[in-house]
């Protein structure tokens, strides 16, 4: 499997860093870089790569503008965060603005590589610290689970949306899934979030994860 990666970031030292790192793997290749904002946009819709790695902190244009306009232009195209923060904050604005994972930069050498070969097959990655952000609230101090209102039982079609929306896939990926017609799967979306009381992508995945319906 080949991957075309484009990589931008405002650091020269980042950029040739995760270029060095990715030359070393066999099936990657680097089409493009970026140091700023608008710079990515431009080079994601010259050069069509199969992931972009990005940096939350772009100049120009910041990174939830740069995931959301890349995302509309190449909903094949997928994004890798690349990011020094790591707040609860940042990472669901992430994953709702279109990425499909979030890695610290300090995680790069452990994480990156399996995080692109991840999501170039349209999978998300979550890395243990990212889960553990995502999941965190629903665990007291001593790791266990909060009390909280009684869970809503899903059928089995309801679960099967539940885990494609936790794996970031869009109305479009559901309906081929599943067989079904774009305006059934959206509905299916709508009703979803209304019947768990969920506003957000973030909150379907920390759902996914808590009753098993996905891995941490």
């Amino acid at each position: 499997m080949n991957v075309r990666v484009l990589v931008a970031d405002d650091h020269e030292v980042v950029l040739e860093g995760v270029r060095a790192l990715l030359a070393r793997e066999p099936g990657f290749e680097v089409c493009s870089v970026a140091s700023n904002g608008r710079d990515a946009i431009a080079s994601a819709q010259r050069t069509k790569p199969d992931v972009v790695v990005l940096d939350m902190t772009m100049p120009d244009l910041d990174g939830l503008s740069v995931i959301r306009q890349i995302k509309r232009v190449l909903p094949d195209t997928e994004v890798v965060v690349y990011s020094a923060h790591s707040s609860e904050e940042t990472i669901e604005e992430a994953f709702e603005a279109g990425a499909k994972s979030y890695i610290g930069k300090g995680d790069a050498g452990r994480d990156l590589i399996d995080a692109i070969r991840s999501v170039a097959k349209h999978k998300p990655f979550f890395t243990p610290e990212i889960s553990q952000i995502l999941f965190g609230r629903f665990l007291d101090g001593d790791g266990h689970k909060k009390a909280g209102p009684a869970e809503q039982k899903l059928t089995p079609r309801e679960r099967q949306v539940v885990r494609l929306l936790a794996q970031s896939s869009s109305n479009k990926e559901i309906a081929a899934a599943l067989g079904i017609s774009v305006r059934t799967a959206e509905t299916h979306r709508a009703t979803l979030m209304r019947k768990l009381g969920i506003n957000s992508l973030a909150g379907i995945v920390r759902y996914a994860i808590r009753n098993n319906i996905i891995e941490a």
